[in-house]
């Protein structure tokens, strides 16, 4: 067991709880072909666990997932009511004029890149459920405040408040995913949290086509004003539900669902895949740790042109109003490219967990959709049947499951490291679209937007290209360290334990 700990070899015994030790119990002995199927179409390795470790991966799931997926599809119906009400009422009801909708996107992503990396530095040292209540708490409060806005200066500030807020719950979740789930779990577990998203853009789009349609003029509001209202409703439940279901780090929790037979087989789950467990200590050391090697440069330049090149699927709408569409066609169309997009994230997440393959299924996809797409609408052409195909095949372009699974493995020997590496992905990525959209989709080039559509095409290639880059060093730094391995173990150690593998089989 030692050498296969220093030689990274993962130890293939399910782990049985009873004892506290790796025993080969054979948990699936007793289960059918069709119920070892169904289970192997959730986790690939789900019928060689034990029956306690998938307990507590369904605990797991109860948990983390509920009020990942939930406080997510709440942010996305929160972020996205603002492109919503912008063409059902808002922009003539607040006089909005030239580019002043883009300074309000803008707004919320500069809010949303300051507190990135700080949210996750709070999460190391306070537990991460009080940071998630705060947060949700905080965006429901300024949900609710912009259905009181009388000017854009007005929206302005509130958008800034909800960017603030939203800011902490992707890092810390992406993080505190990665610390409860294995390699073979995790992928599909960030997709089914990340496709919530896009749900909630939907939610938001055919919930202000009836709120339109129903509540428009009632008690001397327009609709998009009822969007926000009904918007905040939803929020708070799901805020103070957190303070219930969310688990904190397995060095920490104190949950109901949890036993301390639960906490330490998820503490053995990760220390049998590599996983640091979280210690809070952030010093120089740290820093030069993170600043000296090559994975938090590439690894945040990669995300920041892979983000930045997710983002025409937002002026969806705009065109849409531009060519005489419906108000319903424009808040339905998009809100059907986002189920699209569910479809796609989860199934990118799923192939890479059944196939143990990350690169494939960021570099493929994106050749398959963003890079389609946005050379269609480069080309942009007379078709308008053109157009929404290609709106369609960007909607497909979303590997953000795979690229945050990528990065929780590839940054997994030390839990600090993995927080602000994923904190300053997110935050320079947010960074810099914070003020792109204005200089390469200002709102008076729309809907053809000369720049945007070229940039975004650039954006994708540059992307592939740094994922290619990382993984070829990954692969030679694991094979560095595999050398370093075994020549810190004697040639007669590993020659023994051989003999003794080949013995057993």
């Amino acid at each position: 067991m030692e050498i296969e700990k220093k030689l990274n070899i993962p130890d293939p015994r399910p782990i049985d709880v009873r004892e506290g030790t790796s025993e080969d119990v054979r948990p699936s002995q007793e289960l059918s072909v069709w119920k070892r199927f169904l289970m192997h179409l959730w986790d690939a390795d789900q019928h060689l666990k034990s029956l306690e470790e998938r307990k507590l991966v369904r605990k797991l799931d109860f948990g983390i997932l509920i009020c990942a997926t939930l406080g997510w599809w709440m942010k996305y119906i929160d972020q996205a009511n603002i492109a919503n009400a912008y063409v059902t009422g808002m922009k003539e009801d607040l006089n909005i004029e030239g580019n002043q909708y883009t300074y309000m996107l803008m707004c919320y992503t500069i809010a949303f890149a300051i507190m990135q990396i700080p949210s996750n530095l709070i999460a190391l040292k306070i537990r991460p459920r009080y940071c998630i209540v705060v947060c949700e708490i905080g965006w429901t409060i300024f949900t609710f405040a912009q259905a009181a806005a009388k000017s854009p200066s007005h929206m302005y500030a509130f958008r800034f408040m909800v960017g603030l807020f939203e800011s902490g719950f992707s890092p810390v979740i992406i993080f505190l995913l990665g610390s409860w789930y294995t390699k073979t779990e995790l992928a599909k577990r960030i997709a089914i949290w990340h496709i919530t998203g896009f749900f909630g853009t939907a939610t938001s789009g055919f919930m202000q086509a009836g709120i339109h349609a129903s509540l428009d003029g009632h008690l001397g509001l327009p609709g998009w004003r009822w969007l926000y209202i009904i918007c905040g409703c939803m929020s708070l439940p799901v805020a103070l539900s957190v303070w219930f279901l969310l688990p904190d780090y397995p060095s920490n929790a104190k949950i109901w669902y949890l036993t301390e037979a639960d906490i330490e087989l998820a503490k053995r789950r990760m220390d049998r895949h590599g996983r640091a467990k979280v210690t809070g200590v952030v010093d120089l050391k740290l820093m030069k740790r993170m600043f000296g090697n090559w994975r938090w440069w590439i690894m945040c330049l990669m995300y920041i042109f892979y983000g930045n090149s997710c983002q025409a699927n937002q002026y969806f709408s705009v065109y849409l109003k531009s060519a005489g569409y419906s108000v319903s066609q424009r808040n339905i169309i998009p809100a059907c490219s986002n189920l699209v997009t569910m479809a796609t994230d989860y199934a990118w997440g799923f192939g890479s967990d059944v196939t143990g393959n990350r690169l494939y299924w960021m570099v493929g996809p994106l050749l398959g959709t963003t890079v389609v797409g946005s050379s269609i609408l480069t080309h942009w052409g007379t078709s308008d049947t053109a157009r929404i195909v290609a709106f369609f095949f960007l909607s497909g372009g979303y590997v953000t499951a795979v690229t945050w699974t990528w990065a929780n493995e590839i940054n997994s020997a030390n839990a600090e490291e993995r927080a602000l590496t994923i904190s300053s992905m997110n935050g320079l990525f947010y960074a810099t679209n914070s003020f792109l959209p204005i200089l390469i989709f200002p709102q008076t080039t729309g809907p053809e937007f000369p720049r945007g559509f070229p940039s975004v095409l650039s954006f994708a290639l540059v992307a592939i290209a740094l994922m290619l880059l990382a993984e070829f060093l990954h692969q030679r730094q694991m094979r560095q360290e595999e050398a370093k391995s075994e020549e810190e173990i004697p040639a007669e150690v590993v020659e023994m334990s051989t003999r003794e593998e080949f013995k057993g089989k």
